[in-house]
C-alpha cells in the first residue's frame, strides 16, 4: 500500500497554482485550479465544493495538505469562474458531467485520485457513482455536510402528507431567488445560524457570508431547486472504494441524520465522523480534521501497479463517532 499523502501538518501554501478549464458535456466550462506540491508522484486529490460556495471555501484545507498531495478544486456551474447555469442546466446529471469533466481534464490518465465533496459537492461524487462504479475513477472518497435525500428523520411531512414546519422553512430558503442585498450585521447573524456553529468566530461568519452573496441569485434556486427534489440513495451503491462521512453536530442544513443514513448505505465505509458543535461548513470550521480525513483515505490508496483491495477498510479518523 502507499503512503502518499501520510505525513501531517502544514508547510504553508502549495509550491505552484495554475489554472485551467474543463468543458462539460453541454459546453459549460468549469474553472479549475491545481496546486502541484512540488515534487513527483504525488496522489491527486479532487475537492468539490458546495452550495453558495466557490473552491476558495476549501483554501484552509488545501494549506493543510501543501506540499503532501497534489490538489485539484473548481468551481461548480454557476459559482465562481465558472460558467452561468443557463436554464433547465441544473441537475444531479449536470453534477455529474462537470465532476467528469474535470477528472478528465486534471487528473493524469490511470490515476485514481481522491474525492472529498462538501453539501452540493458531495452530491456531485454520489451523481457520478450512480453512472458508473466509482472504483474505475477514484481510490477514496470524503463525503462532508452532504445528503442523497432531501427527507430524514429531521423533517418527516405531517400527518395527511402536508410538509412540517421545519421541512417548509428548508424548502423556502433552498429555492427563493431574492436577492440578499448588501452583507449587513443582520444577514451575517442570519448566515452564522443557518450554516455555522455556534462557536464560529467573527472572521469566519464573515468569510461565509461573502462568499454566499456573492453567489447570483437565480444559481442559488435553481440548484436549490435539485436540492429539495434529491433522491440519489441509489447511487450509493457505486461508492464501492473507501468512504468516510463527516458532519457537523450542529449542521441545520444537512444534520446528522443524513449522514447517518449515508454511512449506512455505503457499501464500503470507512468511518462517520461528527464534529462537537460544528455547522455546515465544515471545510472552514475545522480543516485540520477535513484535511486529516482526506490524508487517511490518500494513505490507504493502492499504489500505481496494485489492485484495490476490496471490503477493507482503513481505520477510522479523528473524531470518529462510530
Amino acid at each position: 500500500m502507499s503512503a502518499r499523502g501520510s505525513t501531517g501538518g502544514s508547510d504553508g501554501m502549495s509550491a505552484g497554482r495554475t489554472r485551467l478549464q474543463a468543458r462539460s458535456a453541454d459546453g459549460t466550462r468549469i474553472s479549475v485550479e491545481v496546486h502541484e506540491p512540488g515534487r513527483p508522484g504525488a496522489l491527486t486529490v479532487v475537492l468539490v465544493h458546495g452550495w453558495t460556495c466557490a473552491a476558495s471555501v476549501w483554501e484552509p484545507v488545501i494549506a493543510e495538505l501543501a506540499g503532501q498531495v497534489r490538489v485539484v478544486a473548481y468551481d461548480q456551474r454557476g459559482h465562481g469562474a465558472s460558467d452561468p447555469a443557463g436554464p433547465g442546466r441544473c441537475s444531479t446529471g449536470a453534477l455529474a458531467d462537470d465532476l467528469t469533466a474535470v477528472l478528465d481534464a486534471a487528473v493524469p490518465a490511470g490515476e485514481l485520485p481522491v474525492l472529498a465533496g462538501h453539501s452540493m459537492g458531495g452530491m456531485a461524487i454520489m451523481a457520478a457513482a450512480g453512472r458508473s462504479p466509482l472504483s474505475g475513477r477514484a481510490s477514496g472518497v470524503l463525503l462532508a455536510s452532504t445528503a442523497c435525500l432531501s427527507r430524514t428523520t429531521g423533517g418527516l411531512p405531517l400527518a395527511g402528507g402536508l410538509p412540517s414546519p421545519a421541512e417548509l422553512s428548508r424548502h423556502l430558503l433552498l429555492t427563493s431567488s431574492l436577492p440578499l442585498g448588501p452583507v449587513t450585521g443582520i444577514s451575517r447573524a442570519a448566515l452564522k445560524y443557518v450554516t455555522l456553529g455556534p462557536d464560529a468566530s467573527g472572521e469566519l461568519t464573515r468569510t461565509t457570508a461573502a462568499m454566499v452573496h456573492a453567489c447570483d441569485r437565480r444559481t442559488r434556486a435553481a440548484w436549490g431547486r435539485v436540492m429539495v427534489n434529491l433522491d440519489l440513495t441509489g447511487a450509493l451503491a457505486g461508492i464501492d472504494v473507501p468512504a468516510r462521512v463527516l458532519v457537523g453536530s450542529r449542521d441545520r442544513l444537512t444534520p446528522p441524520p443524513h449522514a447517518r443514513r449515508i454511512a449506512g448505505l455505503l457499501p464500503r465505509c470507512a468511518g462517520l465522523t461528527e464534529l462537537p458543535g460544528a455547522g455546515h461548513m465544515t471545510p472552514l470550521e475545522d480543516p485540520v480534521v477535513v484535511a486529516g480525513l482526506i490524508r487517511e483515505l490518500a494513505a490507504s490508496a493502492p499504489a500505481d501497479g496494485d489492485d484495490p483491495e476490496p471490503g477493507v477498510a482503513s481505520a477510522a479518523g479523528p473524531g470518529s463517532a462510530t
